[in-house]
Formats: C-alpha cells, structure tokens, sequence
C-alpha cells in the first residue's frame, strides 16, 4: 500500500496523455524527462530518474555505434526503450506499483 500523503503525478487523464506521449513523439530522446518532472514532485525518489537517464545514454549510445543501417538492433534497442519509458510514465500514478516511490 503507498504512502497515504503521496502526491500525484497527473492531475487529469488529458495530462497522463500527454507525458506518456512525450517519450514517443521525441522517440526516445525525452525518455527521462516524465521521470525528472516526477522526481521533483515528489512521486518518485530521485534516484529512479538518474538511473533512467544513465540507462538512455547507454541506450542511444548503442543505437548510435550499431547504426550504420547493418545492424538492425540499434533499432530495436530504442524500440523497446521507448516502449518502456512510455510504460513507465504511463504507471507513474498506479497505485499497484510501489517500487521506486
């Protein structure tokens, strides 16, 4: 059960739209930013999006090495962390979700 003075993330269903879209209309390269928004809200500790922005440069550190059009992992590498991002910006306000907050 979460803390009962938690604060919320999105105050409207049009806003929980919107930030969890944001990691997929920059494909990617906003990924951390619903995370960092949280962190200063208070939704999230402050470590959840340090490790995210540490996992999206490794992430797009390896589509960028892999992506000389041979390998066609770069593109599913950010595929899948842009599926993710918006998975977890998208559950930022679940109350079944514990971990991190």
């Amino acid at each position: 059960m979460p803390p009962v003075g938690r604060p919320k993330m999105f105050n409207t269903r049009a806003a929980q739209v919107l930030w969890t879209l944001l990691p997929i209309v920059s494909l990617g390269l906003a990924g951390a930013v619903p995370l960092v928004a949280a962190a200063v809200k208070g939704v999230v500790k402050p470590v959840v999006p340090a490790v995210y922005i540490a996992v999206e440069l490794v992430v797009l550190g390896v589509a960028v090495a892999l992506g000389d059009g041979d390998h066609p992992v770069a593109g599913l590498v950010l595929i899948l962390f842009i599926i993710t991002a918006a998975t977890h910006t998208a559950l930022l306000d679940s109350e079944r979700v514990t971990f991190g907050k």
